[in-house]
């Protein structure tokens, strides 16, 4: 199963930039260290987030912002490990803008 996403806010730059559409792939091949998923905030119901996998936990997933001088960034330095039921799927390309459109690879930098 296919979503899509929109960025909003800087917190992912500069692999991601506000605006750019985003291909999550919902099944398939699980969550990995330095993937960039897609997961709901565990502390506001409806909102979906952006973010690096950085590690799991017994908890669930570390997930960070890797911006950390954004404007209201929030990840798990706010909010600790997300667990694994709300990770939405993994982000596997950038779809729009035409001229930004990548395969996304584990590791920083998109």
């Amino acid at each position: 199963m296919w979503q899509t996403v929109e960025v909003s806010g800087e917190s992912m730059l500069p692999a991601l930039r506000p605006g750019d559409w985003l291909l999550v792939r919902r099944r398939g091949r699980p969550v990995a260290a330095g993937d960039v998923v897609v997961a709901r905030h565990p502390r506001r119901a409806g909102l979906l987030i952006v973010k690096r996998a950085v590690r799991r936990t017994a908890e669930g997933w570390w997930l960070e912002s890797d911006n950390q001088r954004a404007a209201g960034r929030q990840d798990s330095w706010d909010f600790g490990a997300v667990p694994e039921e709300l990770i939405e799927g993994r982000v596997v390309a950038r779809y729009w803008p035409p001229s930004r459109i990548t395969l996304l690879r584990r590791g920083r930098g998109g």
